[in-house]
């Protein structure tokens, strides 16, 4: 603990960091560390702010106002919150801290704009998300704001929200520590916030909301944001909500924020497109799969990029069984709104224009307000249910209704106008609807009488190789337990991509073996995981612009389209020592024993390309025969040339279908213009696939697929009929991947069989 350091930079920090840089610090330093598009950060440690305490005699003071403080009586709490406050924001930081800060922005870049975000050390938490209850000050430049903004931070955890907070919570004061994270500010031309998956039932749906602006109009419920819902199992977006959005929250010069009003044309436009969408479940995804845990993610968007701001576990999943209303056929629906917390109650209505009213809310009303903020939550604690005009499933009112359990509807437009004080009301917070008057909630279902047979289905076996995609090491363990044959696609981007330095970097500065230990390690956890199955593992295909953003990534060239450019294996061969150390990992894993590991090269285009890769690994010791050595089937030639690619060797072929169908439609995906074009049924595409699957099966090669496509059932059918090998799949598509190939495959013998019975 002493050792820590006042300051600590985002690529140095991982979750287990989490006593000295707070929940937001931690998750920003796990995030960056798999890859995710994370805008660079440095930490103001919780040991910086112990030493603030320490050395400017504050400790013993504020805790002794603290203790045996009764945080119901209003008058005593905001008294004691006051003088606390104030002790800490009229102390002298000590001057070695305020260096440290000082010296950390100017290593940033001279006047860069930053946010500034309380992280405390007991907040997004598995159980407690803490949600606003300490400060953020976004638009932040020059030393002497960002040294005070820190400060303010530091003075937020002895707000009275914070303290009733924590009581409530049972969390000790004196325990608990705040760190500060001090990052480059994303002017996001629109933001918001993404649950990896349904914040209520927990289904595989990545639920997304945005608006135009800064995402705090979002997070606070200032506006109500359009709804992206994307079904993780189909990969498609099943619901589009588009909301009038009136207001957005944007940066005031070079200080703070402002509210500021829409133009008129972008008040009901799309804020995103189908594309960013599944883009923003894709990185969901990676985040929920390396957490284990469901996520909250705060995102923003600029200039067409995505970036990653938060992510923290979402901590309401199935914390509150909803019922649904009892059948009444004379019930009336008064108001509509979105359903943000399950749960059905009953009770007056309390409509809430200021915070300083709260103070009338008894046990058991329905609050009624345009938005809530973290100065309500003692009065939401106490109501029956939480109604409010404006807002989403991922605002304050939402996120903090679904932890206390409380029923909630939001972004109902009016509720404050047509709602009256007194009004006896029901709210079903699963549906979002508003009664008029008492409504009793049906009766739940009973659970199965102890001792009744269930039936449990036996496992489906298949002839065809269902196989898992994985990203990164830590869902391992989830992709196995899908009961996947194998793993078609493990890609070690991530593994790359989350040291944060590029390979050149390990080796200018002699770390070669500490990259290839860390590739070695990360590859070794899957193939642990799938003993005796296939693990494909694809060698690096990083683009140019992801390396530039890392350490030894400022002599990147920049490319107009990266994705077209130096990347896969044109990269390696053009870059032998690279290669090289991905050789030497690949040589160890073979060396103890994993002979179930295979190698495929990605973006090939030309059997020569096949050829001098499999010379280099020859050359560095690797007994090329006797090892899987194969390709990613990404490019329209390689595709055509695959009877050249067998000739030169290949033990396998895997279509990237991601690629292929944009290289042969000439359409980029992420393009909104042109997205609704990407069709990965298109007869050019199928008619590549069919061919190539041919080939393979008359020389007895394996063919199988890692694309997107993959995951659809219908493709699934289509390939079975087509005779592929095998088909790799995300691991939340393997039950009904495995499902279609079954049906489909029986369908096919059946079929076989009658022809021959009318023979």
């Amino acid at each position: 603990m002493k050792d820590v350091p006042n300051i600590l930079w985002l690529e140095e920090i991982r979750k287990e960091d989490i006593i000295s840089v707070g929940g937001k610090g931690a998750s920003l330093g796990e995030m960056a560390s798999i890859g995710l598009p994370v805008p660079r950060a440095f930490v103001v440690t919780a040991q910086a702010f112990r030493r603030f305490l320490v050395e400017t005699g504050l400790e013993k003071k504020i805790f002794s106002s603290l203790e045996n403080l009764d945080v119901e009586d209003n008058v005593a709490l905001e008294k004691a919150a006051d003088n606390a406050k104030n002790l800490v924001l009229k102390a002298k930081m000590p001057a070695a801290i305020r260096d440290d800060i000082k010296k950390s922005y100017k290593k940033m870049g001279d006047e860069l704009i930053v946010a500034v975000r309380s992280s405390a050390t007991a907040e997004d938490l598995p159980d407690a998300s803490f949600a606003g209850q300490q400060e953020t000050f976004l638009n932040i430049k020059g030393e002497a704001a960002l040294v005070s903004s820190v400060q303010k931070c530091w003075a937020s955890l002895y707000g009275a929200r914070a303290i009733y907070y924590r009581a409530k919570q049972g969390f000790d004061d004196h325990t608990v520590n705040i760190a500060v994270v001090v990052q480059q500010l994303v002017h996001s031309e629109k933001a918001g916030v993404m649950f990896t998956s349904h914040p209520i039932t927990g289904e595989p749906e990545t639920i997304i909301e945005g608006s135009w602006g800064l995402g705090e109009a979002v997070v606070s419920g200032t506006v109500s944001p359009d709804k992206y819902v994307f079904d993780q199992r189909k990969e498609t977006v099943t619901d589009t909500y588009i909301a009038n959005k009136k207001v957005e929250i944007i940066a005031d010069g070079d200080h703070g924020t402002k509210i500021a009003e829409v133009s008129k044309d972008r008040q009901d436009a799309q804020v995103l497109s189908d594309a960013e969408v599944a883009k923003l479940a894709m990185y969901g995804k990676i985040a929920e799969n390396h957490y284990g845990v469901p996520q909250d993610v705060e995102w923003g968007v600029v200039a067409g990029t995505i970036y990653i701001l938060q992510s923290r576990p979402i901590t309401t999943i199935g914390k509150k069984e909803g019922k649904g209303m009892s059948q009444k056929s004379d019930a009336k629906v008064i108001l509509k709104g979105q359903g943000a917390a399950p749960g059905i109650a009953s009770g007056k209505v309390i409509i809430i224009r200021d915070v300083k009213d709260t103070g009338a809310v008894k046990e058991g009303d329905i609050l009624v307000t345009r938005m809530t903020n973290p100065d309500m939550v003692p009065a939401m604690r106490k109501v029956a249910a939480i109604i409010t005009d404006e807002g989403g499933m991922t605002c304050h009112a939402a996120i903090v209704s679904r932890e206390l359990g409380t029923p909630a509807i939001v972004g109902t437009r009016n509720a404050t106008n047509q709602l009256k004080n007194g009004q006896v009301i029901t709210v079903d917070g699963e549906m979002g609807f508003v009664y008029e008057g008492e409504i009793a909630p049906k009766p739940s279902a009973q659970a199965p009488a102890a001792g009744q047979v269930v039936a449990v289905s036996a496992p489906i076996i298949t002839a065809t190789s269902v196989k898992v995609n994985v990203s990164i090491p830590e869902a391992a363990a989830r992709a196995a337990a899908t009961g996947a044959d194998g793993v078609g696609l493990l890609r070690i981007e991530h593994l790359i991509l989350g040291l944060n330095k590029t390979p050149s970097w390990y080796i200018v500065n002699n770390r070669e073996e500490e990259f290839i230990k860390e590739l070695h390690d990360g590859i070794k956890i899957v193939l642990d995981a799938f003993p005796g199955k296939p693990v494909w593992v694809r060698t690096l295909d990083a683009p140019t612009d992801e390396f530039r953003n890392m350490a030894g990534g400022e002599n990147e060239p920049h490319e107009h389209n990266p994705m077209l450019g130096w990347r896969g294996i044109r990269r390696d061969l053009q870059s032998p020592d690279q290669f090289r150390l991905q050789i030497e990992a690949f040589k160890r894993l073979w060396k103890d024993g994993y002979e179930n590991l295979g190698i495929m090269f990605p973006m090939v285009s030309h059997p020569e390309e096949f050829i001098v890769g499999k010379e280099m690994m020859r050359a560095s010791g690797v007994d090329v025969e006797n090892v899987a050595l194969g390709i990613m089937i990404e490019i329209p030639a390689s595709a055509l040339m695959i009877e050249d690619f067998i000739r030169a060797g290949i033990k396998f072929a895997s279509f990237g279908t991601n690629d292929l169908i944009q290289y042969t439609l000439a359409i980029d995906r992420n393009n909104e213009n042109v997205a609704d074009m990407y069709n990965p049924k298109h007869p050019a595409v199928l008619t590549l696939i069919h061919n190539a699957i041919q080939v393979c099966r008359a020389y007895n090669v394996e063919c199988s697929i890692c694309g997107q496509a993959g995951s659809d059932p219908k493709m699934a059918t289509w390939l079975v009929e087509h005779g592929i090998t095998s088909i790799s799949a995300n691991i939340d598509a393997i039950p009904k991947i495995r499902e279609a190939v079954a049906k489909t495959e029986k369908r096919i013998i059946l079929e076989a069989a009658r022809t021959k019975d009318a023979e």
